[in-house]
């Protein structure tokens, strides 16, 4: 795991595995971690990593209800749990879907935990709106399509964007159970003029991006997305982001529009 400072309230860890990353944000004496690392030694550092750089962890804040971003409890178990109503909502209607998904991927790959996941209730957070944290607030955008829930939240005073599981330098869109192009279209248009006032940009997954290399792998996919229902299997994946296990993602993209 490798954190990286964004500005004097954000620094952002990123997980060895799958590129995972999670944004810990501050105000005055309250911070929030946004997301989460994978890893049980990564979640066991992160309380600590968080206390030397002065963040007093109140709440964790999830962009969607994808296990491998739920997992900030692990670090903050008393902490409060918030999401959008979205992804509230697709968690009531997958009940106990999260920890049967995180105890097979452990099973896989010999992961030991200290204790199976559970989930608090949570907290529905405005979004489109704003949640307040210390003297500011953040703003909280609609981020659908990759799922069927999930949100991005910005950080003005930072210059920050937080986008979840959109505009990765390593992983291709990817339409999962639930979401849809045309709602990935839409999440992208939203998000390209936040981009355009970004310092930094955070993917769920892959390094941090400045706006310029953001609104580039922005249009790679709106391009790539765009091809996708126009020529299905044909359609090219971008340049970059061309191996085995995106191949995989497009295949299941491919069944998901054309099913």
């Amino acid at each position: 795991m490798k954190a990286v400072g964004l500005h004097p309230d954000v620094f952002v860890v990123t997980s060895r595995f799958w590129q995972t990353t999670c944004t810990l944000v501050k105000s005055g004496s309250e911070a929030f971690c946004v997301d989460s690392p994978v890893l049980p030694d990564e979640l066991e550092l992160l309380p600590a990593i968080a206390s030397q750089s002065g963040f007093e962890v109140v709440g964790c804040v999830v962009t969607h209800a994808d296990w491998d971003h739920l997992l900030g409890r692990y670090a903050f178990a008393d902490a409060p749990l918030g999401m959008a109503e979205s992804s509230a909502a697709r968690l009531r209607s997958e009940p106990g879907a999260a920890a049967r998904e995180l105890r097979d991927f452990d099973e896989e790959h010999y992961v030991e935990r200290p204790a199976p996941l559970r989930l608090p209730a949570s907290q529905a957070l405005p979004v489109p709106g704003h949640c307040s944290l210390g003297d500011d607030e953040l703003e909280l955008h609609p981020a659908d399509g990759h799922t069927v829930d999930g949100m991005a939240l910005w950080i003005p005073w930072a210059s920050v964007l937080v986008c979840g599981d959109y505009l990765s330098p390593v992983e291709i869109p990817w339409i999962s159970e639930g979401g849809s192009v045309s709602a990935y279209l839409a999440t992208l248009n939203r998000l390209e003029e936040v981009v355009e006032r970004a310092e930094h940009v955070v993917p769920g997954h892959g390094e941090v991006l400045d706006a310029s290399r953001a609104l580039a792998v922005l249009r790679e996919d709106r391009a790539y997305l765009s091809a996708l229902v126009e020529r299905g299997s044909d359609a090219s994946l971008p340049l970059a982001r061309r191996n085995g296990a995106m191949r995989k993602i497009h295949r299941e993209n491919v069944a998901r529009v054309t099913g």
